[in-house]
């Protein structure tokens, strides 16, 4: 006879009283097995039987068949998303974990079953859904599972009420007490997020900024298409008010270098998945949907993640990014002539919806020729840290993380009435995070190459700060690295592993050389990379978020860069004492060529050539190559 428990939310950590203390009399009842959306687990199971009411949502389409449901043990499988009505035997995993505070990307439901509708039912679903049949999660088994690199969660602390502690219970609980109190609740309140005590490096006092930047490149169009969005100062205070710098932005930059912008300043509509890249923020409702969920005793301000299907018929404005999917609607205005704020420019539209296929991520991949394309979960596809693993902490700043150096996109764009239709169109991901973007960088991604379907690169570089800046001697460095995906193989060019440098013009021309001279590793390699754009390419400027000012004119980007790469594998020359270009090999890549290639300056000044020998103090490097160094011993 199978086991049964209560399943409880792993992001709740138990780190309130009313977590700690369901926890406690579920444990006396029947035993607490704690299940996070990618299956860990702990405790022991439970000894009886224990029954949890399930919660009607409004949004399900088909009405339930049972008021109770048996929380059966088993292994967790995930339904497709694709219907918003509930399956048969599931369990509810979330409904006592809402009360509390849990993590939107936890309180996943499962569904067991052996009939043949209900194995019909699960599809080729990539996502774990939550009780109101919409997606929390990516089940286990996936692709992304393997490639999904470090950091591709949000690290900023969402105010959306689909976090704040309590949930609906507390909300309406402040509205009855608002008269008595004085205290604002809602939206205009700022909302308590789960373990959000003050810490060291709380981000509760100091500016924070997060943003994701996609890419997609059409090269039957010879257009590019990108897709920038960001979070900042989620939840700040400044002497006891909201930040004025708070904002949640979507920027589009489409053909012809032209850019589209909406913004709003109401944080709390911004959320994000914790263990996976998926966010979003719901600009505008489409009235009817929102109505609906009013008379059905709901608030739409509470919805999150939802199904492609749902949010098509939900959302008059604003975006979603899931691991496999990616839409919005813009209904702003251009932003070169005018302010990041509503209605600062002349109007403009766009709407996007797109399917997404990784095929690598920051590290080995299984590569495009190979059967099937999916990795086989070995060490090999281990995925890295694009700066090294001391970006799980707050010591450099902003952090730079690639989520998906190369994948395919399926799909259409409207670009102000124009449609944009492709499949299997390359694809790139990235994000940064921290209190502000560099002083000064430079940055170049190709991965649309002629007659090299599986080859991507980014190259890139800037002045960061050093921890304990306000000590006396250096305070800043200056890096940069090269990343090179090729054939399933990842060449990565960085400052603890080999030599990297530069000579970037304000404009027009990038040109990026390194080698990789670590004999520990497989290989040793050498890398060149010459960008330039012709003289009537100005590019566009962009925003880009800023210390004391917020979103500002900081970077300039063009989609129209002509590069040309070049790679060699080295060997060592015992006359010379160094590694060699190895002259009885041919070069791994011999002068691949794109006139594709997105290239960028932001910060400065930029008076003239900025030429850089790239190099890491030897302490730091030391302390980066560590993990390197056990994991080859």
């Amino acid at each position: 006879m199978l086991r049964q428990g209560l399943i409880m939310s792993a992001s709740t950590r138990l780190c309130n009283p009313a977590s700690r203390l369901i926890a406690l009399v579920s444990a006396l009842l029947g035993g607490v097995r704690i299940i996070s959306c990618h299956g860990y687990r702990t405790t022991a199971p439970p000894r009886r039987p224990l029954l949890v009411p399930s919660r009607r949502s409004w949004a399900q389409r088909a009405p339930l068949r049972h008021q109770y449901h048996r929380l059966d043990d088993g292994d967790r499988q995930a339904y497709s998303p694709i219907s918003l009505q509930r399956p048969r035997n599931i369990r509810v995993c979330s409904v006592l974990c809402n009360m509390v505070g849990a993590d939107g990307a936890d309180g996943c439901v499962s569904k067991d079953g052996d009939s043949e509708d209900d194995n019909a039912t699960l599809g080729e679903s990539p996502y774990l859904m939550d009780e109101h049949g919409r997606p929390c999660g990516v089940r286990d088994g996936t692709s992304l599972g393997a490639l999904q690199t470090p950091h591709s969660g949000r690290h900023f602390r969402p105010t959306h009420p689909k976090y704040t502690s309590g949930g609906r219970l507390r909300s309406k609980l402040r509205s009855v007490l608002r008269p008595f109190t004085g205290k604002r609740t809602g939206a205009e309140a700022p909302s308590r997020t789960p373990n959000a005590k003050r810490t060291f490096f709380s981000r509760r006092n100091r500016r924070f900024t997060e943003g994701w930047y996609y890419r997609l490149t059409l090269p039957e169009y010879n257009e590019s298409f990108v897709f920038v969005f960001s979070i900042e100062d989620a939840g700040r205070r400044v002497r006891g008010k909201k930040s004025p710098l708070t904002l949640a932005c979507m920027q589009l930059l489409g053909p012809d270098d032209t850019y589209l912008v909406q913004s709003d300043e109401n944080d709390a509509k911004f959320w994000g998945w914790k263990r996976a890249q998926a966010l979003g923020c719901t600009f505008e409702w489409k009235e009817g949907f929102a109505e609906g969920a009013k008379e059905s005793g709901g608030d739409a301000r509470e919805i999150a993640a939802m199904t492609p299907e749902e949010w098509r018929e939900a959302v008059s404005s604003g975006f979603q990014i899931l691991p496999f999917h990616l839409q919005g609607r813009l209904d702003g205005h251009d932003g070169t002539f005018g302010g990041v704020r509503a209605n600062q420019g002349r109007p403009g539209t766009a709407e996007y919806d797109m399917t997404i296929r990784p095929v690598a991520g920051w590290g080995d991949y299984p590569p495009l020729s190979s059967p099937g394309g999916r990795p086989d979960g070995t060490e090999r596809y281990r995925q890295r840290s694009t700066a090294g693993w001391l970006a799980s902490f707050p010591v450099f700043e902003p952090h730079w993380q690639i989520t998906m150096a190369h994948a395919r996109a399926s799909g259409t764009v409207n670009w102000n009435g124009t449609t944009y239709s492709f499949e299997d169109a390359p694809f790139y991901g990235e994000k940064n995070w921290g209190g502000a973007f560099p002083t000064k960088w430079y940055w170049a991604q190709c991965n649309s190459f002629d007659d090299h379907p599986d080859l991507s690169f980014t190259a890139g570089g800037g002045i960061r700060q050093l921890p304990f800046s306000f000590l006396p001697g250096k305070r800043t460095e200056t890096l940069g690295l090269i990343g090179i995906h090729y054939e399933g193989r990842f060449y990565e060019i960085v400052p603890w592993t080999g030599e990297m440098e530069w000579s970037v013009w304000p404009w027009g021309r990038w040109e990026f050389r390194g080698r990789c001279t670590d004999k520990r590793g497989e290989i040793q390699f050498e890398a060149e990379v010459v960008a330039v754009t012709d003289a009537d390419i100005m590019g566009v400027l962009l925003r880009a978020p800023t210390k004391d000012e917020g979103m500002q004119y900081f970077c300039r980007d063009s989609g129209f860069g002509q590069v040309v790469l070049s790679l060699w594998e080295l060997e060592w020359d015992n006359e010379t004492g160094d590694f060699v270009r190895s002259p009885n090999k041919k070069p791994l890549l011999d002068s691949a060529c794109s006139s594709q290639c997105t290239v960028e300056v932001g910060g400065g000044p930029w008076w003239d050539v900025w030429r850089v020998n790239s190099k890491m103090s030897n302490t730091l490097k030391q302390l980066i190559r560590l993990p390197l160094i056990m994991r080859k011993a």
